[in-house]
């Protein structure tokens, strides 16, 4: 199947879960999809998959926390495309548990979560910026989670009062601002930047009791990346709902 509409999408961590059902659903709306995986044979498999569905999707190895991979990325799909329309941040990882506490919360475990949840999201974003301004209608959107959210956090009665997972939380919370600050530098131009909530997905990181299915949970990041020119930017959505920061 040939790219129908023009429009290229990159997805970090495309290989599986939400990230894979999220370029499924965008390669259905006949986008050209650039599956993003660290491992190159998974990258190989699950384009692979989505081939035999009818979808225009070639893999490629990226690694959000490695400088001369992104460099490499972005190298070879300016060379090849010369633009990119979408990028979705969806890679990320956690490492806690709902019972972690910030009092016992490592080193290690911020600086690996920070390094694929934060810093590698912004310079990977950097780095591919230049493409996405030279589309006539940019997107943007940063995978983030509601327990990132100060709002829900400082509400006793929220459903995620109790979860002190301080790396990843924060994490989100980092995301978020940087969301919010770059969709004000970008405002007058034709991006869009915005960070979704998928909701508690049915994945490795979501687990099996998670209330909702992949198909449902990679919704938010298709709608954000599909957004017409008087769509939002610099906003925090879950399903069409706008959530506090």
């Amino acid at each position: 199947m040939s790219t129908t509409n023009g429009k290229i999408a990159l997805i970090t961590g495309a290989n599986k879960g939400l990230g894979f059902e999220t370029a499924r659903q965008l390669g259905k709306q006949g986008i050209k999809i650039l599956l993003g995986s660290r491992d190159p044979a998974k990258g190989e498999a699950a384009a692979a998959t989505l081939k035999s569905e009818g979808l225009d999707v070639t893999p490629i190895q990226l690694d959000v926390t490695d400088s001369p991979s992104i460099r490499a990325a972005v190298q070879k799909i300016e060379a090849e495309y010369g633009k990119l329309d979408i990028l979705v941040n969806n890679a990320g990882i956690s490492l806690e548990t709902f019972e972690s506490r910030p009092s016992t919360t490592s080193q290690e475990t911020l600086r690996k979560t920070y390094d694929a949840n934060f810093f590698g999201v912004i310079e990977l974003t950097q780095a591919f910026l230049p493409l996405i301004l030279k589309s006539e209608a940019g997107r943007i959107v940063n995978l983030s989670s509601v327990l990132g959210s100060l709002t829900e956090h400082s509400d006793p009665n929220s459903f995620i009062y109790s979860v002190l997972s301080l790396a990843y939380n924060s994490s989100k919370t980092a995301l978020n601002a940087f969301t919010v600050h770059l969709a004000k530098e970008l405002k007058e131009t034709s991006v869009k930047v915005n960070a979704a909530h998928p909701g508690w997905v049915k994945t490795e990181m979501g687990g099996e009791g998670a209330p909702m299915e992949l198909e449902d949970g990679a919704k938010t990041s298709v709608e954000l990346a599909t957004l017409p020119a008087d769509g939002p930017t610099g906003g925090f959505f879950h399903l069409g709902q706008t959530l506090g920061w």
